[in-house]
């Protein structure tokens, strides 16, 4: 079951992978141009962007009426939780990062086969950050 379970998510990923690349997400400056509303907009990555909330709210209909998963115990679905100021922070940082060079952590990770600069860039200071807010995070149970 493990390997199967590995199967269908590396194909997932595989897929994700195509996806992103075929939609332009991977293209930091098309990226920009659909974030630039004020300037030069592109509005290309709406249809990208509205394709993955349709995907998203029928694969959530089709998981009302299933009893559990296919290939796990079950369901692993976030529930409603309060707004806090770390979400907020971090949420900011995201756009932030976003606006700035036109990344995010999905494209990011498959635009790593095309080996651009800027993107292992991204990636190492994605990284970096994540191992950061752990440390922190770790100490600050700790204390």
């Amino acid at each position: 079951m493990d390997t199967l379970r590995s199967a269908v998510g590396l194909f997932a990923g595989l897929l994700f992978g195509f996806g992103l690349a075929l939609s332009g997400m991977m293209d930091p400056e098309r990226v920009l141009g659909f974030l630039d509303i004020a300037g030069a907009w592109d509005p290309s990555l709406a249809f990208v962007l509205g394709g993955a909330v349709g995907v998203s709210a029928l694969s959530y209909l089709l998981v009302r009426r299933m009893r559990k998963p296919v290939l796990a115990q079950r369901f692993e679905i976030p529930h409603n939780r309060p707004i806090t100021a770390s979400l907020i922070a971090g949420a900011a940082l995201f756009g932030i990062g976003w606006g700035l060079v036109g990344l995010c952590p999905g494209p990011a990770l498959a635009g790593l086969t095309l080996g651009l600069p800027q993107v292992i860039g991204f990636v190492a200071a994605m990284v970096t950050g994540m191992l950061l807010h752990r440390f922190t995070t770790a100490r600050r149970r700790a204390s």
